[in-house]
């Protein structure tokens, strides 16, 4: 056979072959999970293999501790499992044919892993034995065990409005999207105020979601409003926030101060400015009855005059002879006059024997001054009894 020949039937028995070696043993399967313990757990996994045409029959799905294939999880003859995992181990959508998604439940905290999953191909159905098998020891998770489940998370808005729409958002983490944690209120509320939501945030890890919608009254504020998990389990937790609910939108706390500080600040004007009237006036007043203050003083002085006690003799005498030397010469005789000669010092006068002697004579003092003349029209008679020769 020549060369030509030999390459010819090369490449017919590669061609052949080349839809084997196409395609490989390969598994998709989360590395870490965290786990609630008595819960349970979804490990999402998928593989593909080189017998794509093979049905789903054929294929015998195997879960087993890592390195230790004897130790199996799951296998589809029960009496080939451990026995601490009998009945709490199952394939999620076993159907699909690449799919190959365990489910754990009741989780003991012993059930750390890792686990990893092998393929079997079987000749028939029901057949035990095997054409191919392979194990993904390089691709198993590893659980990370929670004595106490997580708690919720609110997403809420710091301050409600009376009689407005009010949303809170309560959320919680899993690894078990096939038993959903059950999400609750501590508020009484209606089917439709609640919205139930559930999505995957990232492989293996799930969020259950509870959005409440209510209207708050003014009785709500300061009130505590608890959202609660329930797992598989039975194992709870809580989260609580404190509801802060602002009044209707009004002006009257900015009203009513005002009106107020309005009516002080007017009652206070209207009040001086009567007093600034009054005193005014009393001043205006004041001023035009100054030129008649003495009149006023003198009238006032007559009025303590005439109430108190009359006049004293002796002012009576002063008063008397003070008129006498007020009186012409011709009138009386200079014999018979007495001694007015006041403006001579003391040291001057001489003294001598009164020239009319008499107890009622006028005392002789050098600091004695005549009365002048006041207007005053009284007149004693006894005074006029004059001592002496007339």
């Amino acid at each position: 056979m020549d060369k030509e020949g030999k390459m010819m039937i090369c490449c017919l028995l590669l061609a052949a072959i080349s839809p084997v070696f196409s395609e490989e043993w390969k598994a998709t399967v989360v590395k870490h999970l965290d786990v609630l313990v008595s819960s349970c757990v979804v490990i999402p996994c998928s593989f593909t293999h080189p017998k794509e045409n093979l049905p789903a029959s054929k294929l015998r799905k195997i879960w087993h501790r890592s390195k230790e294939r004897d130790q199996r999880i799951y296998h589809e003859d029960s009496t080939l499992i451990l026995e601490n995992f009998r009945g709490r181990t199952r394939l999620v959508e076993e159907r699909s044919a690449n799919n190959c998604t365990l489910e754990i439940t009741e989780i003991k905290d012993h059930d750390n892993g890792p686990f990893c999953f092998r393929i079997e191909l079987a000749r028939t159905p029901g057949d035990t034995s095997t054409i191919d098998k392979f194990s993904f020891v390089e691709d198993c998770v590893e659980f990370t065990m929670l004595n106490e489940p997580p708690k919720p998370t609110l997403i809420h808005a710091k301050t409600a409005i009376q009689d407005h729409p009010y949303t809170v958002t309560c959320s919680v983490t899993h690894t078990c999207p096939s038993h959903v944690p059950k999400l609750t209120w501590s508020r009484a509320v209606k089917e439709t105020d609640v919205i139930e939501v559930h999505k995957q945030t990232h492989a293996g890890h799930w969020e259950a979601g509870s959005i409440l919608t209510f209207i708050p009254e003014e009785k709500d504020d300061h009130s505590e409003l608890t959202c609660t998990s329930q797992f598989y389990g039975q194992k709870r937790s809580y989260s609580t926030l404190t509801l802060y609910v602002k009044r209707k939108e009004n002006y009257n706390h900015i009203i009513i101060p005002s009106v107020v500080g309005i009516g002080i600040t007017v009652i206070f004007g209207v009040f001086c400015s009567f007093m600034v009237k009054k005193y005014k006036t009393r001043i205006s007043e004041l001023q035009s009855q100054d030129g008649s203050m003495w009149n006023r003083l003198s009238r006032m002085s007559r009025r303590i005059r005439s109430d108190g006690p009359g006049p004293s003799r002796s002012d009576q005498r002063r008063s008397v002879w003070s008129r006498f030397s007020r009186r012409p010469k011709g009138d009386m005789s200079s014999s018979h006059m007495p001694n007015n000669d006041n403006s001579k010092s003391c040291a001057d006068q001489k003294f001598a024997k009164a020239r009319f002697p008499s107890p009622k004579s006028q005392p002789k003092s050098c600091n004695y001054k005549e009365d002048l003349d006041d207007g005053d029209d009284y007149v004693n008679t006894e005074d006029l009894n004059v001592y002496g020769n007339i």
